[in-house]
């Protein structure tokens, strides 16, 4: 009986254990994608595309893919679509990868990765540009008020130091889905051209896109390479300085006041910074700010220039380049006053002296501790004895007048005789 029920347990454990092992497993690795492919679709812009693998089992999985981009600059995301357009300088090439993966069922195990390239483009090493920099610029137009504004756009570059002589470059940009060649060249010495400029450029003045640059070249002697740039807008752009900037002094209150720069950008988008010179010291004062106006103590007997200029604030755009300062204002006066001026200043600071120096001589004595009395002769009438006698000569008409000095100590007679 014991065997008997033994042997019956080990059935019933076979026949449990049996459809388990019969099961699929749950965490057995997804398809890779195929037919992976990519293409240039514009300037410094690539599509990738691929194909759901169709030996994928149908399951109730949501299925989405990773795509990493190797080259030229790392970088990946998940998607659920079967394409993808990427920007990026392709005058290096570009290769990317893709995989399967699972949406929101972490169970499942992501593909292998498929991987696809795009070459470099052909050149001579050494002759593409080098140090493009690029420049936008706001200006007001007199178009209807849907497009107030226009971008101008302005690049420069050097020439490649193995670029032949005959080497002539041509610029591109694309912003968004337009592209437009350059029409207005500047040239070296060797008429190669240096530097371009777009008056009128099919950018937003307030978008967020990447500005991509392209420059290729030509010559007989050699093949030039191309060279891609990406620019971010909030990076080049150059605001306007502010305007209409006015200045005022009343008693010793420098009052400052302007308005927004030439922008798409409404006011409360501009943090400002003011300059103060003070032309007679020769003394910088700065200040930051985000209302239009600024108020300021100052001497009265000065001269003073000022200037603004302005940023556009974060809260905006990413924080990119200040402006150029504005126009001088010169502020005040620095001449010398009148020489009446200065004598009544004068006189009044002596007698506030003098009066001052007297309470303290007066106060502690030191006019006779400085100045002591100089001891005088004594002087007695008795010392001295002054005799005059009058004598007269036989004819009447000549009197004589004798006065006689007697010192009574020593009995020295003197005579003096006046006629």
């Amino acid at each position: 009986m014991i065997i008997m029920a033994c042997v019956l347990l080990i059935l019933l454990g076979g026949a449990v254990i049996l459809p388990a092992d019969l099961l699929p497993d749950k965490t057995f690795s997804l398809l890779p994608p195929v037919n992976f492919t990519m293409k240039e679709a514009g300037l410094a812009q690539v599509l990738l595309r691929w194909e759901p693998n169709p030996d994928q089992e149908q399951m109730n999985v949501k299925l989405g893919y990773h795509v990493k981009i190797n080259a030229p600059q790392e970088d990946e995301f998940e998607t659920r679509s079967t394409e993808s357009k990427h920007v990026s300088i392709l005058h290096q090439g570009f290769s990317a990868s893709v995989r399967t993966i699972p949406w929101h069922n972490h169970t499942l195990r992501a593909s292998s990765w498929v991987s696809a390239e795009l070459k470099a483009p052909p050149g001579s090493p050494g002759t593409s540009i080098v140090n493009l920099t690029c420049t936008t610029n706001t200006v007001a137009t007199n178009c209807t008020h849907l497009q107030p504004y226009q971008v101008s756009l302005h690049c420069t570059w050097l020439v490649g130091k193995d670029a032949p002589e005959d080497t002539q470059y041509f610029l591109y940009y694309r912003y968004g889905s337009q592209t437009e060649e350059c029409q207005e060249y500047s040239q070296d010495t060797l008429k190669r051209k240096n530097a371009c400029w777009f008056p009128r450029a099919f950018i937003h003045s307030k978008g967020r896109d990447w500005l991509a640059v392209r420059v290729n070249g030509s010559s007989k002697h050699t093949a030039i390479k191309p060279f891609d740039q990406l620019f971010a807008l909030h990076a080049i752009d150059q605001v306007n300085p502010p305007v209409n900037v006015t200045a005022r002094i009343e008693g010793t209150r420098l009052s400052i006041r302007w308005e927004k720069p030439v922008s798409a950008f409404p006011a409360h988008c501009f943090d400002y910074e003011v300059k103060i010179y003070n032309t007679r010291k020769g003394a910088f004062q700065t200040a930051n700010m985000t209302t239009s106006e600024f108020t300021s103590t100052v001497r009265d007997i000065s001269k003073y220039s000022v200037q603004v200029r302005a940023a556009v604030r974060s809260v905006c755009r990413a924080a990119g380049l200040w402006s150029k300062w504005s126009q001088p204002i010169d502020v005040g006066n620095d001449e010398p006053k009148p020489w009446t001026e200065w004598f009544l200043v004068v006189l009044m600071t002596t007698v506030c002296i003098v009066f001052i120096l007297s309470l303290v001589c007066r106060r502690c004595h030191l006019w006779t501790k400085l100045f002591p009395p100089v001891p005088a002769p004594k002087s007695n009438i008795k010392d001295f004895v002054v005799t005059v006698n009058y004598e007269k000569s036989g004819s009447g008409e000549t009197e004589i007048e004798v006065i006689s000095y007697v010192e009574e100590p020593e009995l020295e007679v003197l005579e003096d005789f006046v006629f």
